[in-house]
């Protein structure tokens, strides 16, 4: 069991997992856990939190190469902060002693795409709920915008302060959260995947 890793050690892991999947290598304890559900079925001690994007493209237990158990994954389209994502954080830092938290974003993300076809066009998206998305995620695209480029550049920073307003919302959105943070070694970190390499950068 890997709970109770700190953060530097489960980062260390998660960097390392992802070294594996860039170079097409899959290690063996992630197969064996895939084998083994039934060890998992009365408790389970995962030791990273992932907030990603639903992109079919990123699955965080694949670009990290890790087994079953080992992550405790949050998805949602454009991999925006609301009150069910950072309650989520909370109860996983709470019950599992988790004390690493990813926000993962990725290139070509379709949120970040929407937004921006959103505040170019000027027109509101198809219903309220993925307005909802949108509206999150359009600060970070109107900041990109305004610092310049072409459409790919902008698209690009986007994705990375996107990211960083999620890592900043997940510090300080909550006292649970900030107490783990300044107080009990949680540290919560911005990430990028590049769906081209695999690669996964941290930000911050």
């Amino acid at each position: 069991m890997l709970a109770n890793l700190t953060a530097l050690d489960a980062l260390d892991r998660l960097r390392a997992g992802n070294v594996r999947f860039v170079s097409n290598v899959i290690s063996i304890d992630s197969l064996a856990r895939q084998l083994d559900r039934g060890a998992l079925k009365k408790a389970q001690a995962p030791f990273a939190i992932v907030l990603g994007c639903s992109d079919s493209r990123a699955p965080a237990e694949l670009v990290f190469d890790q087994g079953l158990g080992e992550l405790f994954v949050i998805r949602v389209a454009g991999n925006v902060v609301s009150p069910s994502q950072v309650g989520s954080v909370e109860f996983a830092a709470e019950r599992f002693g988790i004390r690493l938290v990813v926000v993962m974003g990725h290139t070509q993300c379709g949120a970040i795409d929407a937004t921006m076809e959103a505040v170019e066009q000027g027109s509101p998206p198809a219903s309220d709920n993925i307005m909802s998305i949108v509206e999150r995620v359009r600060p970070a695209v109107e900041a990109a915008r305004r610092a310049g480029g072409d459409r790919e550049t902008v698209a690009r920073a986007a994705t990375r302060i996107n990211v960083q307003m999620a890592v900043q919302h997940l510090r300080h959105g909550t006292p649970a959260i900030e107490r783990l943070v300044t107080s009990d070694g949680m540290m919560v970190i911005g990430a990028e995947y590049d769906l081209e390499s695999g690669r996964v950068e941290f930000i911050g």
